[in-house]
């Protein structure tokens, strides 16, 4: 990146502080019991449990953005890749390949891969239950309590697969008294069909002591975009979700919380573009745009998940330290089968059916306490499992059959996947001692143990050709043949220690340092000859910390700067291939260093208007190269060279909200938000990279006086931007086939929505 580009890069985030910092200054003391309406609700501080207990957002010594129900109704939050650009430093996309795959990346930490045995940067956490894989975690966001995102490595307290950081996600629990909410949404857009939602919940009190609450939740989606090809609507979904919660006191020191959701979704493959690759070799014989919507496909696909979700959770007063023992037990299994139109292209090169199985369970008890007034002590254990059942099939080349007729069959199939078992134990404690009115120490520890068993299919073994085609399948049978059978085991310790200055109750500056560990493991998605499938190492993540934090009249402001050292950095190495389309590799590429700095503010301007700002920095370097990254042969200075993927130099966002009051009837509120993402590389060569993008909502919603209704009218993405959820480069010919280009899943463009919401009580 020149000097040059440099400078016009940072313009948006100086006007961005300057704009913040000039808010702060300016802003009168205003008292906030009096607000009501939008910007009341984003005024509100959220209690979160990002050091398993409950406290202020603001009270934590972490970077932490947290939205609670009210805060997530009034931004339409839906899901969690609304929040992809908005939050500083901070990236919750779908990786496009497989719907609801997260492809999360915070302060430059992230995965860029579909395969399933990879762990994640960010961990996800549903109701304190580890979500093990990265498959079916794009959440929808009806009837949730709150939702905590914590940037930098969470290994103390979370364990492994959290060195980027960790999103925590309550749902609601039945309240004191009954209480109903019913909702309807309606979108559209310039392309497209018409996107649906419905959804309700109903909760209250049964006896004294026992409580309930049902969630019910389905969207149908007509498709987002178009194919050229057909003219069709791709990209749509029919999803249901419904969950049950019920609360049981038996005692004033005994809570029990149970809760089951089932989810299905039925929705249309990856809706890809191929445009001009990294390497200057466009798409054949349909070359695109990178800059519209465009997009021609053959193979429209499919996809059905269905998952099961339960978890219990038992609270125990306890009169040691005063303090609370809670055991946490976690069930979920996922089935996924799907098929994608990989080349991207009007013509049958390259598709991909595969299928998942998964079963995780997990069980954590642990204490927190407080002793003296000074120690705050939390300490636990917790156990993971999760049996895996992987199956990939590429289907490639039919269209050399075409001119005989044959429509239906691949000339050459390749088969692979396997079976992953994963089985992890970890301790942990962390005890904050109040050494005096002003500081607070803090030391912690979490050891783990993790055992990973694997029996793997490579697809380049298991290759077969028209008409002698094979129908093996690690899922569904009869099973591949394993060319490939291990074991490894690791074990670690991940240390912390920090203090805290309270300067007085309402600001605080805290440092901390913190070591992380992302697991090691196995390819399930073999596919070069000369490759093994693993096992690759554990990335270890250690993280140097420094933040401020205050409440005021006005509002909140936060900033923190951090410089983050990564040994034996994990990476998925994508490359084209002429025999297989795409081979991805999983190595320990390098060591990096990470410094960035972020902040956060939101101000009061007025009695009735409110501003959210955030920007965030990161500037990612290599320090040792182990792999050829850029592919010349040679690992030098060239390949130290390149830029990290996943880690955009700039984000940023600025949002105003207004309320408006409208005499007896009630009130309007009034929001706008523009936030910003730089671009970045995607794959670790930089041939593939995704382009910067302004996203630009807006909104209004009227609230009746009486508490019951809510009509809302909004717009998402109003520039109409084109992004993509990634930018696979694809080979100059598959088997004497030109192709080129890329398999870019396009992001939808600009939407408009209507909703009604009716509140009993």
């Amino acid at each position: 990146m020149s000097k040059q580009r440099n400078l016009n890069a940072m313009r948006p985030l100086a006007i961005a502080v300057a704009l913040a910092s000039g808010a702060i200054m300016s802003a009168p003391t205003l008292a906030q019991e009096n607000r009501r309406g939008g910007s009341a609700a984003l005024l509100e501080e959220v209690v979160v449990t990002a050091r398993k207990r409950e406290e202020g957002a603001q009270e934590v010594p972490l970077s932490v953005t947290a939205f609670n129900e009210d805060q997530i109704n009034a931004l339409k939050v839906r899901d969690l890749n609304d929040l992809t650009v908005g939050m500083p430093n901070v990236s919750l996309e779908d990786i496009g390949t497989s719907r609801g795959t997260a492809n999360f990346s915070i302060r430059g930490i992230g995965i860029n891969s579909s395969i399933p045995s990879i762990d994640p940067t960010v961990g996800v956490f549903v109701n304190n239950i580890f979500m093990g894989t990265n498959q079916g975690i794009i959440f929808d966001m009806f009837d949730v309590e709150s939702l905590e995102v914590l940037r930098g490595p969470q290994g103390t307290l979370f364990g492994r697969n959290v060195t980027g950081g960790a999103v925590l996600l309550n749902t609601k629990k039945p309240g004191d008294e009954l209480e109903a909410t019913f909702r309807t949404a309606v979108e559209t857009g310039e392309i497209g069909g018409v996107n649906t939602y419905v959804m309700g919940a109903i909760g209250g009190p049964i006896t004294d002591t026992f409580g309930a609450r049902l969630t019910l939740f389905y969207n149908d989606d007509e498709g987002q975009l178009e194919n050229d090809f057909t003219g069709n609507d791709v990209l749509g979904i029919e999803q249901q979700m419904a969950r049950a919660t019920f609360t049981w006191q038996p005692t004033d020191t005994t809570d029990v919380t149970f809760r089951y959701e089932y989810q299905d979704m039925d929705g249309d493959g990856p809706a890809a573009q191929s445009h001009t690759n990294g390497s200057g070799i466009p798409g054949t014989p349909i070359n695109n745009d990178r800059d519209e919507f465009d997009l021609s496909i053959d193979e429209e696909g499919f996809q059905e998940t269905e998952t099961n979700l339960i978890s219990l959770q038992i609270d125990q007063g306890v009169e040691f330290g005063d303090g609370t023992v809670t055991a946490i037990f976690g069930y979920r299994d996922l089935e996924q089968v799907g098929t994608g139109d990989i080349d991207a292209q009007p013509v049958w090169v390259f598709h991909a059916p595969a299928w998942l199985e998964t079963e995780q369970t997990t069980f954590e008890l642990r204490y927190n306490g407080l002793f003296a007034d000074k120690w705050n002590v939390t300490a636990g254990a917790f156990y993971y499992e999760n049996d895996m059942k992987y199956h990939e099939r590429r289907d490639l080349l039919g269209a050399a059959l075409a001119p005989l007729g044959i429509t239906d069959q691949p000339a050459l199939r390749q088969d692979g996947g396997g079976l992953h078992d994963t089985e992890a134990f970890t301790l942990f404690t962390q005890v904050d001692y109040d050494l005096n009115e002003q500081w607070t120490l803090t030391a912690g520890v979490n050891y783990s143990s993790e055992e990973k068993d694997v029996q793997i299919a490579s697809l380049n073994v298991n290759t077969s050709q028209f008409p002698a085609l094979t129908e093996c399948n690690i899922v569904e049978g009869p099973a591949c043949p394993f060319d490939f059978v291990d074991d490894e085991s690791w074990d670690n310790w991940a240390p912390k220690l920090g203090a805290t200055y309270h300067i007085d109750d309402q600001r605080r500056v805290y440092g901390h340092w913190q070591l992380g560990y992302r697991s090691g493991g196995y390819n399930l998605r073999n596919t070069d000859p000369n490759e093994s499938p693993g096992p690759f190492d554990e990335e270890e993540v250690q993280n140097f910390e420094i933040g401020y934090k205050s409440t005021n009249d006005w509002g909140r402001f936060n900033m923190a700067v951090f410089y983050t050292e990564i040994e034996d950095q994990q990476r998925e190495i994508n490359l084209p291939s002429a025999t297989s389309g795409v081979v991805q590799l999983i190595r320990n590429t390098a060591d990096t260093t990470i410094f960035g700095a972020e902040f956060d503010a939101t101000i009061s301007l007025t009695e009735n208007l409110l501003l959210m700002a955030s920007a965030g920095y990161i500037d990612a370097e290599y320090d040792e190269v182990r792999f050829d990254l850029n592919g010349d042969g040679v690992v030098d200075g060239q390949d130290e060279g390149l830029d990290i993927p996943r880690a955009p130099e700039l984000t940023w966002s600025l949002g105003l909200t207004h309320d408006l009051e409208l005499g007896n009837w009630g009130f309007m509120t009034s929001r706008v938000s523009w936030s910003y993402r730089d671009d970045f590389a995607y794959t670790d060569d930089n041939r593939g990279f995704v382009e910067e993008v302004d996203i630009v909502d807006a909104g209004v919603d009227f609230y009746s006086n009486d508490g019951h209704w809510v009509f809302s009218l909004y717009g998402r993405n109003l520039l109409d931007e084109v992004f993509f959820g990634n930018d696979t480069q694809l080979p100059a010919d598959l088997g004497g086939f030109p192709l080129g280009g890329t398999f870019a899943p396009v992001m939808p463009g600009a939407r408009y929505g209507a909703e009604v919401t009716y509140n009993f009580f």
